[in-house]
């Protein structure tokens, strides 16, 4: 040890560790000098642990970046149902790290949810995924604990389809007063989804070529897709005189007046959602309750019933892949009819055979 005492100040102690000299002064005795350098070289030779990098994000902050994302990217619906999940998400892991939640966490939430329906839980799962996701592709996080969870097994059935009778009954009891008919009728001559109707602008709208514009999120990317519909005689008539009455000042084909509880005030714009329409008429004509989704899916049946091309079809309903198209397509195909009709010609011929073996064995016992 190298301590050496200074007349009128004091002891020190005085030494050099890896080429790095330490010094520290004055102490009243050579044994204090002595105890503070062999405290500092016992410090200096013992790894020190480095304190935590706080590298995590905070689940709050994950998504309120992936609801901006879904805001900008995405349809103003799934906006809003994302924004229905994630706050019963912030509710339950809002003041943790993303690292703090676990697969074990999610499991119950969606144990929980499934009390609803299995939808509602594999929905859940689905956002939570996307979420998590959306962390790890920029970086900010290394895991995804939602990708562990299993989707909940569900029931899977051919979705309702209503017949033509019954769609028919509930346009001709929708109010001629209100746009409630034209806009029935709109939806059923399009094919289009509720969304794209709601949005529907007269500058998408060529009354003298006889089609309109349709626009669309729903494809790879987010991106906003337009297709062009072909529009029918009766649905002509009905534009032409929607366009003659129309509020200039007002560039939808459909909108209201409605209060708006954020803004307290009255305001003027599409629709959203129009589902009380659909339940009260279904009501009034005594038939099975479906929703606008159902007109497309009984449009495309009738017209695969009539021999038109899957790709028509596909072209119509704004469908990306053929895939999606064959779900709508809720009629029994030419091939798979024929292919019935050879089993049951064949199963015939070989019970007619049976039978006859089997008289002739009866006739031989006898």
């Amino acid at each position: 040890m190298s301590s050496y005492f200074k007349k009128g100040k004091g002891w020190r102690y005085d030494f050099t560790l890896k080429g790095i000299r330490y010094t520290e002064t004055w102490y009243k005795t050579k044994k204090l000098a002595r105890q503070a350098e062999a405290k500092k070289r016992e410090e200096l030779n013992t790894p020190q642990k480095a304190e935590p990098v706080q590298t995590g994000m905070d689940f709050f902050e994950l998504v309120t970046f992936r609801l901006d994302h879904v805001k900008i990217y995405n349809s103003k619906t799934h906006y809003d149902n994302s924004c229905y999940k994630a706050k019963k998400w912030v509710a339950l892991w809002g003041k943790l790290e993303c690292s703090e939640i676990t697969t074990t966490m999610i499991e119950k939430f969606i144990f929980k949810r499934s009390r609803v329906s299995a939808y509602t839980a594999n929905s859940e799962i689905k956002a939570l995924r996307a979420t998590f996701n959306f962390g790890k592709k920029r970086k900010w996080i290394d895991c995804n604990p939602a990708d562990d969870v299993e989707f909940l097994p569900v029931e899977k059935r051919i979705k309702y389809v209503p017949s033509r009778q019954d769609i028919d009954k509930v346009i001709e009891l929708a109010d001629p007063a209100t746009d409630a008919k034209d806009y029935l009728i709109t939806i059923c001559d399009t094919l289009g989804r509720m969304s794209e109707i709601n949005h529907l602008e007269w500058k998408d709208v060529d009354l003298e070529q006889r089609e309109l514009i349709l626009y669309t999120r729903k494809k790879k990317g987010s991106h906003l897709t337009p297709r062009k519909v072909p529009i029918t005689k009766r649905l002509h008539a009905i534009l032409i005189q929607r366009f003659q009455d129309r509020d200039k000042n007002k560039p939808w084909v459909f909108w209201h007046r409605y209060f708006s509880k954020k803004d307290s005030a009255y305001m003027e714009g599409p629709y959203r959602d129009r589902k009380r329409l659909m339940r009260t008429l279904c009501e009034k004509a005594g038939v099975k309750y479906f929703r606008f989704h159902a007109f497309r899916h009984a449009g495309a049946t009738v017209m695969d019933h009539n021999n038109v091309p899957l790709g028509a079809i596909q072209s119509i309903l704004g469908h990306e892949n053929r895939s999606t198209t064959e779900i709508y397509v809720h009629a029994l195909g030419n091939s798979a009819r024929n292919a019935m009709d050879i089993y049951e010609s064949a199963t015939k011929v070989s019970h007619t055979n049976s039978h006859t073996e089997t008289k002739k064995h009866l006739e031989t016992l006898l």
